[in-house]
């Protein structure tokens, strides 16, 4: 990824995430959950995510379910199952954009504990995703 900030990125204030693509977490819930092994979180929390055209995200997953927002472009994002590993074959695609007549969708959901990574597109794209139990990067893991 470039050292530089892309001029969306600039605009919002978004800096580099470890996944790839630029972020900023622009709201947490006040309240707070347990989780059951003692760990609290804000009931949800929400970013923005910029992903350049060209650029996408590494295999990762997180403890809680995520619904991803198109705001601008499009992300295509790939889930790759549950398993201890992202899966090779019966990888789901899923559009997320404005463009319904290209079968894109508005919103996607996931859930928590799937694997997930963003695939290249040829335009710039920006999403807002909505985390609940809140993310927290102890909750976050990145493929080897």
């Amino acid at each position: 990824m470039s050292e530089s900030r892309p001029p969306t990125a600039e605009a919002l204030d978004l800096q580099p995430h470890p996944e790839g693509g630029w972020f900023r977490q622009t709201w947490a819930a006040t309240e707070v959950v347990a989780l059951p092994d003692g760990r609290r979180r804000p009931t949800a929390t929400l970013i923005y995510f910029f992903l350049p055209a060209g650029a996408a995200s590494a295999w990762h997953r997180v403890a809680s379910d995520e619904t991803w927002l198109a705001h601008e472009g499009r992300v295509l994002l790939e889930l790759g199952g549950d398993g201890p590993h992202p899966a090779d074959d019966g990888i789901e695609q899923l559009s997320v954009g404005l463009d319904r007549s290209a079968g894109d969708v508005a919103q996607a959901l996931v859930p928590a504990g799937v694997w997930q990574r963003t695939v290249p597109t040829e335009g710039d794209a920006l999403a807002s995703c909505l985390v609940s139990p809140g993310f927290d990067f102890d909750d976050f893991e990145l493929a080897d």
